[in-house]
Order: structure tokens, then C-alpha cells, then sequence
């Protein structure tokens, strides 16, 4: 029963003046459940409300003091006959259940050291999962928290510590002070042994804090850490007017959460692989920097002003998005950014544009009926063609006015709700451009527009033209086509009117070379034929980023032969020097085009031309012995990872393995390390002992999901059915052990051996999606998904499935992943 739009828009028109008191107490979580006593202050115009709480026991309900039988279903408590126009007191006591899945109060044990953890993860329809509440965006309010923990545990909550006192036998209450007025799924709570960093800034308390077992970690990391935060955090008090508006600024690494990251307003949450064990590269820096500054972004773009319904996810993310790379950049220090959006992120935009789930940016809010259909659209579309639309309106606007709107909407809205039309308002004010005109065509029409380069056939000036419905401000640049070296760049407006690029007949021509707009591109066969050549020489990384992307684009809309597409790959990735950009290939390959656009027969011959390509890479970094300094070592790295992932060659795995590290000096991590039993297992070279070894040499979390994927990942169809049988056969299972076991067992290479387990799959995940919600679903229909090549009787069996009754969420991501099976065959109804 997911909460409706027009259920929503009722129930705010009638509340007001609300404010929660809540108790929690985590004491006592060996029984599986946990206490809450929350009282809910209001008023209302209606006599009759509801508040959500799910799956509770032992509930009781009090409406100013006097005690009422509830009227609760499982999921709603309805109120009748409140009174209307006065201030009314609503207390609700129950008990509620743990969970496994990273969606409410997630309960985890540390098998590096048996402690215990409870942190709420809320979320859409989630924040029900652990208080009563009126679980909508538009009902903020303020909130005070306290939680009753086991004696030698710390308890992190969006407010700031008031009060720690004793309250019986081992059990402390923490007192935290109530919050502005926030939206209720951005609460938080996280109560652990945890270990922990603090300090202060900006007259705030800071705090950065991990699992007792990653303590090493966190202290290794702790000065970039602390660094990279104030950095941000300061980048944005001089970027908007509003100053930041609560009253701590915590950051936590996490056990199960299901988000990369949660920006609960002064606790931020973050997937703590986010923290990894034994070494941090430079690049896994990066991109943590570009994860802290977007969700520090959400501190004014959710948490300070929030959207009124889900149609305008994109306020929220999109801006976060952009920010985040932004803020990264220019704040943090962490020059590059963007490559990793150009060459990582955007390319799933394209996707997504393409299939029959696409959906405008800013879609009206008809068309998100409910909160499952919204939980679908925290999509590529809202986080990263969103944030291409917003670098596109800069690009447009000139920053100067883009910042100047953006000051008076987070002025007008603090600590209320808002639109896309009271956005574009604020943004009209500031700018003499047609914003609303701009807001119609890039935000409330899906798709994206084709910029094409044409060159005369009898030679001459090249034509830039448009096929679209969108006004583009972009960069266009020539290269000399045998030194790749920059002749000349131009920011042109591109519309109904071709643009002729005069004196450019003698150049290589990229348009759109620095990534500005939201375009695919289509370059004449010269500059294409001379990019297959020459793009691993071009001089800027992120040019080189935005060509990749059209490669990805164009061989899954199989417009590029994915035997051409190979040899780019063959060619350039061992002569690649931006390791973001190395990874964002690998990935993108072996993830995307060996699984969708190679035929089942020739998959190991991709696999192995991707191996050659890494380890070519290598012998070039070690012509000259180790590899040369930071940046030598880093490419070293992104390398390895590559090769280990892909090799086909069980002595040199099993060399490293006996080494722990490479002949090139490179150590394997224990993340390195269990891609390598991984692999050795997929290749029928690790038996279960060989696993057990390694399992008992790293007793981690890591250790114990690496060791159930590598189990998963050999090759007989006992280790498929052990593995299937774990993840599917147990309500308990983890969200997390479900990735590893169901990940594990696929492999391109192993299509035949698979084939009964992706029937079996298709069969048995709706089944999965629908008794474990939400947030489950997404794993089981979108990081879970058979990544083989299916067969033509398999996607008939995914069609046949999609006829029947599905959960919302598992039909988006399966109707998604059809739409990506079908790319290029036929165009998909829209």
C-alpha cells in the first residue's frame, strides 16, 4: 500500500503545526525488535487521519492522553473522530522489527569482531518502517530524538548530543536536540561501537566515524577526510547566501545501508566501502570527494529547501549531482572530476533516454502516482542527465545569474517545500534568457538531441547541425589529425540553424569536446576514422572522456560494430593515462558490451581482448622497471584490477596470490585480493578449500561476501545451485549477501552452464521483490540481473514475465533491462 499522490495532497492540505517527540530503545536487540514511544503534535482540518507504521507488534495509541483500540493494519493506523482547528497530542508505542535488508532499523553483526550495529536507514515509505509517522515529503517537521543504547556504544542522530545519562542496568540514553523542521524520511539514527574522529569548524561539531574493526582505516584516511569536508564545506558558504542550517555535521561509514550514500541533514551516511581496507588510491579519493561534497549539497537542495511531491526528485538529485563534481573540483581540489561523469554516468543517461521507462527530467506530478512509481525514478535520468541539464543551463546562463536565482529560491523556501516552477521563477528573475521556455524543452520533454558534424562533398568549411528540439551552448574544437594538437576552440549557440565552421576544413572536429550539453554526437567519418586512430593521443582527458561515451553510445545502438568497438579498446586502453577514465572503459565493456552486445560463443574472446589490452598496459608501465611515481602506480593499479578480473591465465593469478602482489609491485588489498580468487574460482582453478584459506586469513565483512561471490563463481552447477539456494531460500539473507551470491554465479563466459539459473531467476525474483520491498527489489532487478547474454528463449521468458503482475520497482528495472536487449533492433514505444 504505497502512499498515493492524491492521499499526499489531502492529508498536507489538512495538517498542520507538527512535531514529533520520538523514544527509541535498541536494548535488548538479541530479541529482533526494538521499542519506539513517538508522540505526534498537530493540528488538522479533518477529523480523520492516518499515520504509517509497518509491520509493528504490541501497538498502542493515546489521542491526549486517553488510550484508544488502534485501528491498525499492518502498515496504517487510522485516526477517526480527532478534533479539528485545536492542537492535537497523538502517542503511539509499539515494537518493531530489525531488519537485514538496509530498508528501517538495519541490524548488523561484525563478524571481524562480533559487534553489534542498529542504524536507520529511511527512505521513501521507509521512515514507517521504524516510528508512526506522516511518511510524505511536505509534512516536515521539527523532530526530537533520544535513544536508549547498550552501554559502551556511541548513538549519532541529526541533532546535536544534548544529554548521555545512565538509565538503568548497561543501558544510556542520548538526548539529541530537536531539529529544524525536516522532511521525516531524512531522519537518521546510528548506534554502534563505533570509532570515531571529531573536531570543529565554522563554530560546528565535526565527525567522521566508522565500524570498530576499520578503525585503522579511518585513521589512515582521517586528515584527507577531514580536509576534503571542511574544504567543501566552506566552498559553500562562499557559494550561496544561505549559510548552512544545522547544528552538527557528522559522516558516518555504515554497515548494509542500500544508498551510496544518504544525506540525512547533519549525519550523512555513506556505504562504508566507501572505506577500503589496506589502501586508498588516489582515484577511489576522488571519487569519495565528488560522493561527500553531493551530499553535503543536499544540505540546502532537500534538507533546507525540499521538493512538495516526487516529481521533483531533481531538485534534490539532480542539483547534488552537479554540485557534487563541482564542489570536488573547485572546492576539494580534486582537479579531473568530471571525467568520471563524462566517461562513468552519463553514458547511463543515454541509456535510459532510450528505453520505454524514460521520463522528462521534471516530470508533472500526475505522473508519479505513488511512492513506488518515484522510488523507480531515482534514476541516471534524475541524478546524471539532470545534472548534464544543470552544467547546460550554466553554460547558458553564465553562473553569475544561474548562482543568483538559485540564492533567492533557497532564500524564499528555507526550511519549506518547493517546485520546478518556483525555481524557474527565481531564476527568471535573474537572468533576461526564456528559463520557463529553456525549463520546457530540456526538463519536461524526455530524450535527448543528436549534434552532428558535416563536411561538404567537394570539401570545404564543416557544418555543425542539430536534430532535436533543444538550444545547445557548447565547446567545439579542431585538432590537427596527425598531432592531435588543439588549432582552435569555439563556444557556439546551436539551434534550428546550421553553424558553419569556417577555416576548420583541414581539422579533426569534436564538438561538445568539454561535455557541456546533453547530446549525442554523430562526427563526420573523417574526424571518426581519425579518433579510431589517434584518441588515445588527444591531450585533454576530458575530450577524450566525452569520445568514449559516444563509442559506448554508438555500439549499443549498434551503430558501431562492437568488433570496431574492441579495437578501440585494444588499441587505447593500454595507452590511457586518466585511471578514471581506464576504469570507466572496463567497466563499461565488460559490464555493458560483452554482456548485451557479444554473442554468448565469442564472450571469452572479449573477455581476453580486454586482458590483452590491461596487460599490454602493464609491459608499457614496466619497460622501465617499477612503475614511474604516483601516477604510474595508480595506472599500475586500475590495471591490475582489469587483468585480474579478466585474465585467463590461472599461474599468473595464482602467482599473485602466493606473492601478494604482482611482478610490477603492485600489493593486492584485500579488495584486489578477492577479485583474484574470483576470478580463479570462475576459471574452475580455486576449490572450496582454496576459499576457506582466504576466508579465514580476512574474518571481515568483505572477506565474507568475497568468499560467498568466489564460491558462487566456480564453475559446476552444484556451486550455482548452493549459491541460489542461500540467496533465495532464506527471508534473512542480507541485501548485501544476495548481491554477492546471485553476482557471483553469473558470468558471461558460463552462459550454457547458466542458462537453468536464469530461468530460475526470472522465475523466483518476483517472489523475492515482492515479500522484501522496495529497496530489495532494486537489487534483485538491477545489480542482481543475469549478466550473461541472454537467449532468445530467456527473453522470451523475461516478456512473458513482464505480462504478468510485478512489483513496481522489479517491472522497471526488467522492462529496462529488455528495452537494453532489444537497443538497436527496434526503437521502443513511448
Amino acid at each position: 500500500m504505497s502512499l498515493t499522490l492524491e492521499e499526499a495532497r489531502s492529508r498536507a492540505a489538512a495538517l498542520s503545526d507538527l512535531s514529533y517527540t520520538v523514544d527509541l530503545d535498541l536494548t535488548g536487540w538479541e530479541a529482533g525488535t526494538f521499542g519506539v514511544d513517538t508522540t505526534v503534535r498537530l493540528r488538522t482540518a479533518s477529523p480523520d487521519t492516518f499515520l504509517e507504521l509497518t509491520a509493528a507488534q504490541d501497538v498502542t495509541v493515546a489521542v491526549d492522553g486517553v488510550a484508544r483500540e488502534p485501528a491498525y493494519d499492518g502498515r496504517r493506523i487510522t485516526l477517526a473522530g480527532l478534533p479539528t482547528g485545536v492542537p492535537v497530542e497523538v502517542r503511539v508505542t509499539a515494537r518493531v522489527p530489525y531488519v537485514s535488508d538496509g530498508d528501517g532499523m538495519h541490524l548488523a553483526t561484525d563478524p571481524a569482531d562480533g559487534a553489534t550495529y542498529a542504524s536507520a536507514y529511511l527512505g521513501m515509505d521507509v521512515t514507517q518502517r521504524v516510528l508512526p509517522c506522516f511518511d510524505q515529503v511536505d509534512l516536515k517537521a521539527p523532530v526530537s530524538m533520544s535513544v536508549t543504547a547498550e552501554a559502551g556504544w556511541t548513538v549519532l542522530a541529526n541533532g546535536r548530543l544534548e544529554e548521555r545519562e545512565e538509565a538503568g542496568g548497561t543501558a544510556v540514553r542520548w538526548r539529541f536536540a530537536t531539529t529544524p523542521p525536516v522532511p521525516l524520511d531524512q531522519l537518521v539514527v546510528c548506534a554502534g561501537p563505533w570509532h570515531s574522529v571529531t573536531w570543529e569548524h565554522a563554530g560546528l561539531p565535526f565527525g567522521w566515524h566508522a565500524r570498530a574493526s576499520l578503525a585503522a582505516d579511518l585513521d589512515r584516511d582521517a586528515a584527507e577526510l577531514v580536509a576534503t569536508t571542511t574544504s567543501c564545506f566552506d566552498h559553500y558558504a562562499g557559494l550561496f547566501a544561505e549559510p548552512y542550517a544545522f547544528d552538527s555535521y557528522d559522516q558516518v561509514f555504515v554497515p548494509g545501508q542500500n544508498w551510496g550514500a544518504l544525506e540525512t541533514p547533519g549525519c550523512v551516511t555513506y556505504r562504508d566501502e566507501l572505506l577500503p581496507r589496506g589502501r586508498t588510491t588516489a582515484r577511489a579519493t576522488a571519487q569519495r570527494a565528488t560522493v561527500i561534497a553531493h551530499e553535503m549539497a543536499h544540505m540546502w537542495f532537500g534538507n533546507l529547501v525540499t521538493m512538495r511531491w516526487w516529481e521533483d526528485t531533481w531538485l534534490n538529485e539532480s542539483f547534488a549531482d552537479y554540485l557534487g563534481y563541482r564542489v570536488a573540483e573547485a572546492g576539494a581540489g580534486f582537479a579531473g572530476a568530471l571525467v568520471a561523469h563524462e566517461a562513468g554516468r552519463k553514458p547511463a543517461a543515454y541509456d535510459a533516454d532510450q528505453r520505454r521507462s524514460t521520463h522528462p527530467v521534471a516530470p508533472l506530478a500526475e505522473d508519479v502516482p505513488d511512492v513506488d512509481s518515484a522510488f523507480a525514478n531515482f534514476d541516471a535520468l534524475s541524478y546524471a542527465k539532470g545534472n548534464s541539464c544543470l552544467r547546460q543551463l550554466v553554460t547558458w546562463l553564465g553562473d553569475e545569474d544561474f548562482l543568483s536565482g538559485v540564492d533567492a529560491h533557497l532564500t524564499r523556501h528555507r526550511f519549506g517545500n518547493a517546485s520546478l516552477a518556483d525555481l524557474v521563477a527565481s531564476l527568471d528573475e535573474a537572468s533576461p534568457r526564456d528559463v520557463r521556455g529553456w525549463a520546457e524543452r530540456w526538463l519536461r520533454t524526455p530524450g535527448f538531441d543528436t549534434v552532428l558534424v558535416e563536411r561538404p562533398e567537394e570539401g570545404g568549411d564543416p557544418l555543425l547541425r542539430r536534430e532535436g528540439v533543444r538550444p545547445h551552448r557548447l565547446r567545439v574544437t579542431a585538432y590537427d589529425e596527425h598531432t592531435w594538437a588543439e588549432v582552435a576552440t569555439r563556444l557556439v549557440d546551436l539551434e534550428d540553424d546550421p553553424v558553419r565552421l569556417e577555416g576548420w576544413g583541414a581539422h579533426v572536429v569534436v564538438p561538445n569536446a568539454h561535455g557541456e550539453t546533453f547530446a549525442r554526437l554523430r562526427l563526420d567519418a573523417r574526424s571518426w576514422d581519425a579518433v579510431a586512430a589517434g584518441l588515445g593521443s588527444l591531450p585533454d582527458p576530458l575530450t577524450r572522456a566525452v569520445l568514449w561515451a559516444t563509442a559506448f553510445e554508438r555500439v549499443q545502438a549498434r551503430d558501431l560494430p562492437v568488433d570496431d568497438y574492441l579495437a578501440l579498446v585494444a588499441r587505447h586502453l593500454p595507452v590511457e593515462r586518466d585511471v578514471a577514465l581506464v576504469q570507466a572503459v572496463l567497466r563499461r565493456t565488460l559490464d555493458t558490451v560483452v554482456v548485451r552486445s557479444v554473442p554468448p560463443a565469442r564472450a571469452a574472446e572479449a573477455v581476453e581482448t580486454v586482458a590483452a589490452a590491461c596487460r599490454a598496459g602493464l609491459d608499457a608501465l614496466a619497460q622501465g622497471g617499477a612503475p614511474d611515481g604516483a601516477a604510474g602506480l595508480e595506472r599500475a593499479i586500475v590495471l591490475t584490477e582489469g587483468l585480474a578480473a579478466t585474465s585467463h591465465d590461472p599461474g599468473l593469478l595464482r602467482a599473485w596470490l602466493d606473492a601478494g602482489r604482482t611482478a610490477q609491485g603492485v600489493e593486492l588489498d584485500p579488495a584486489l585480493r578477492w577479485s583474484v580468487v574470483g576470478r580463479l574460482a570462475a576459471l574452475g582453478a580455486a576449490d572450496a578449500a582454496l576459499v576457506a584459506a582466504e576466508r579465514r586469513a580476512d574474518p571481515s565483512v568483505a572477506g565474507e561476501l568475497g568468499a560467498a561471490a568466489a564460491l558462487a563463481a566456480r564453475p559446476t552447477a552444484e556451486a550455482k545451485a548452493e549459491a541460489w539456494a542461500a540467496a533465495a531460500d532464506d527471508d534473512r539473507v542480507s541485501n548485501r549477501m544476495f548481491e554477492a551470491l546471485v553476482g557471483g554465479m553469473w558470468s558471461p563466459e558460463q552462459a550454457d552452464l547458466l542458462a537453468p539459473w536464469v530461468s530460475r531467476y526470472l522465475e523466483q525474483g518476483p517472489l523475492l521483490a515482492a515479500r522484501r520491498g522496495q529497496a530489495f527489489g532494486a537489487v534483485v532487478g538491477l545489480r542482481s540481473f543475469p549478466r550473461v547474454a541472454l537467449s532468445p528463449a530467456q527473453v522470451q521468458q523475461l516478456e512473458t514475465a513482464l505480462t504478468g503482475s510485478l512489483p513496481t520497482v522489479l517491472r522497471r528495472h526488467w522492462e529496462d533491462r529488455l528495452d537494453d536487449l532489444r537497443a538497436g533492433t527496434e526503437a521502443p514505444s513511448t
